[in-house]
């Protein structure tokens, strides 16, 4: 398959082999076919020393045009990385001395911690339902997870956006629960973080910043290095270096074969309908919602309270991959599971 091929929602679950059961995908993907072929001829290359380093930049760079599809932003204000808590931290430096990053309480910690190593600005959190309604005109940054790692909780994105741009506030969003399920903007946000490992199923150490080009003003490279100059194969010796005008003086330099394999995956989420994708998955929470009794929220991250991890344990016991947070069992539905998964959770747990 292509990268930049467009497949049908069945032709996208056709990518993938052994699904069932699986309800992690907020924890790991899982690999399409296609990645798996491009990782194992990368791996040959390599073996048979034909790999050349600087031939993996037309792998990232169409990654990176993939990405930016994606999420409806310009390949131009994408950079590149394999963190999102190292790119959180360049946000974290930008912040002036005294100014207030307002969070949310139990918000996954990589966009979180970096702000709170400053010990000269001032952190604030707040219940994700009450993140708008808080934003002050001491509000210099307003940072979230659209997606609640732990609960699925979506957040009220126009109602944030709307406050920060009434007191002056920048907005700070995290996308990696919600890039490859559910439509995303990233030109909505000034400033966004996505890891791809999870929902995008590309290996891990490839994650993506994207900042609005008025943004770039003042958000200093502070992890700039070779492969951030405008021409990486000119700047691998200092000090005469020429960072990139755009975003990508803000890339780190490229974990090649992550690259390769997340140039396949994130190709075929970039050429699918997001929006079918969301109501599949979210339908599928709904299902197990309704026969769990839990409210409905239409999300594809159902979680419930399971203190003691033994809802957990029998969802192991009977094959099925699901995850615990925060005291609360996780199950997470993608474009490859099925209303058979939701049966098999019931039943596991009836048992």
């Amino acid at each position: 398959m292509s990268t930049s091929s467009v497949l049908s929602f069945a032709d996208a679950v056709d990518q993938f082999s052994s699904p069932r059961g699986y309800l992690a995908a907020a924890t790991m993907g899982l690999p399409p076919r296609t990645t798996l072929e491009a990782l194992r001829a990368d791996l040959e290359r390599w073996d048979a020393a034909a790999c050349d380093p600087s031939g993996y930049d037309l792998t990232v760079a169409n990654t990176r045009a993939h990405y930016a599809r994606l999420v409806g932003i310009d390949p131009s204000r994408v950079a590149i990385g394999s963190q999102t808590s190292a790119q959180a931290a360049v946000i974290a430096a930008a912040v002036p001395a005294g100014a207030e990053v307002l969070c949310v309480e139990g918000d996954f910690s990589s966009i979180v911690y970096p702000f709170l190593q400053r010990g000269d600005i001032r952190v604030r959190s707040v219940p994700l339902e009450a993140l708008a309604d808080s934003i002050g005109d001491e509000t210099w940054l307003v940072t979230f997870s659209l997606v609640q790692s732990s609960t699925g909780a979506l957040a009220d994105s126009p109602a944030i956006i709307e406050a920060a741009a009434r007191h002056g506030a920048l907005t700070f969003c995290d996308l990696t629960q919600a890039a490859g399920v559910l439509p995303v903007d990233a030109t909505r946000y000034d400033i966004t973080v996505c890891h791809a490992y999870k929902w995008l199923c590309a290996p891990r150490g490839v994650s993506f910043l994207t900042l609005l080009s008025e943004t770039q003003e003042f958000v200093t490279a502070t992890q700039a290095g070779w492969y951030a100059g405008d021409d990486p194969w000119t700047s691998c010796y200092g000090p005469e270096i020429h960072l990139a005008n755009d975003a990508r003086r803000y890339d780190v330099s490229p974990a090649w074969q992550a690259w390769v394999g997340a140039e396949q995956s994130i190709g075929m989420f970039a050429g699918l309908d997001i929006p079918t994708v969301w109501e599949h998955a979210a339908g599928l929470g709904d299902q197990l919602s309704a026969a769990l009794d839990i409210p409905e929220f239409h999300k594809a991250i159902v979680t419930w309270d399971d203190p003691d991890g033994r809802a957990l344990a029998r969802l192991a016991a009977a094959g099925i991959r699901a995850s615990g947070r925060a005291g609360r069992v996780r199950v997470a539905f993608h474009l490859w599971n099925t209303e058979e998964d939701v049966r098999a959770v019931v039943d596991a747990l009836a048992r």
